[in-house]
């Protein structure tokens, strides 16, 4: 096994050019496990570690520009506000060590269903930036995941950055596992509201082959919302909605049975988190949307 290590981001797109069945390798945590556990031995590993770029992010006006190696911890302390889905996911990855180690890119490279992040990109409709020695490209998140570990990366690209919108409204996240730390999701759910376009996201994980949406559990609270005119009123959602848009997220699961669990329990707990995670969401609306008038 080769090791690769450009010093700038010019030289990892000659590299993976070069050699485009080389493996990214920045924080490790889960290609080393691959390696440690001879699941993996590629012919080259190509070390990331010391592009800094890598490492920065961005908060504009309407978008967070993630480089792809910031890691979960710095995202928990400086982008709990605009990132509220994935600060919250960042919590849940594994130990203080990992999280200090470990970012979105890699959870994208790898594109594990069970990877943490990935239920907090699909609610926040995150776009992944890839680039090549032929130029770049912005990737939808819904057309980033191809199938059980693949993604539509290129065999000479990189992930260079992850463009996530900044909330506009509030966002959940939850995980369930056979512990409380360093544990694969047995499966987990996000959540967001975006009031300024009237609209819900979801993100499903470990509960499929690939991460996906609830997207008829999406279209249904969609045009619940709005016929009975609670993005305005800000009443409290009918139970029969809730439970109904619980149903539709199970729904769109298709799990398997494994160690960590059966696929009816994922369906179930999924289930049980939509419902809960909407209950809490739309409090936390009905809360601002109270602020906002006693101010006015």
């Amino acid at each position: 096994m080769d090791f690769l290590r450009p010093a700038s981001w010019g030289d990892a797109l000659a590299a993976k050019a070069e050699h485009p069945t080389a493996v990214p390798i920045a924080g490790g945590t889960d290609v080393m496990v691959e390696i440690n556990f001879d699941h993996r031995r590629p012919e080259y590993l190509l070390d990331l570690n010391r592009i800094e770029e890598l490492y920065d992010w961005t908060v504009g006006e309407e978008y967070v520009r993630l480089g792809a190696s910031v890691p979960y911890a710095r995202i928990m302390e400086h982008l709990r506000t605009p990132l509220p889905g994935l600060a919250l996911a960042s919590h849940t990855v594994a130990s203080p060590q990992i999280r200090n180690r470990g970012g979105v890119g890699g959870n994208l490279g790898t594109a594990s269903p069970a990877g943490d992040a990935h239920p907090a990109l699909l609610a926040a409709g995150a776009e992944v930036e890839v680039e090549s020695v032929r130029g770049s490209r912005r990737i939808p998140i819904d057309d980033f995941y191809t199938g059980v570990k693949r993604n539509a990366l290129a065999a000479d690209e990189l992930i260079r950055a992850v463009h996530i919108k900044k909330a506009d409204g509030p966002q959940q996240y939850s995980k369930v596992g056979t512990r409380n730390a360093m544990v694969i999701a047995v499966c987990a759910f996000g959540l967001a509201l975006h009031p300024a376009t009237r609209t819900v996201r979801t993100g499903i994980g470990s509960a499929a082959p690939t991460p996906v949406r609830a997207r008829d559990a999406e279209s249904f609270l969609n045009a619940a919302l709005d016929e009975g005119g609670f993005w305005d009123n800000g009443k409290v959602i009918t139970p029969s909605v809730v439970k109904e848009f619980a149903t539709l997220s199970a729904a769109a699961c298709n799990p398997i049975d494994d160690v960590r669990g059966t696929a009816a329990y994922r369906r179930h707990a999924v289930g049980v988190m939509a419902r809960r995670q909407l209950g809490w969401v739309w409090e936390r609306y009905r809360g601002a949307r109270r602020t906002l008038e006693g101010a006015a």
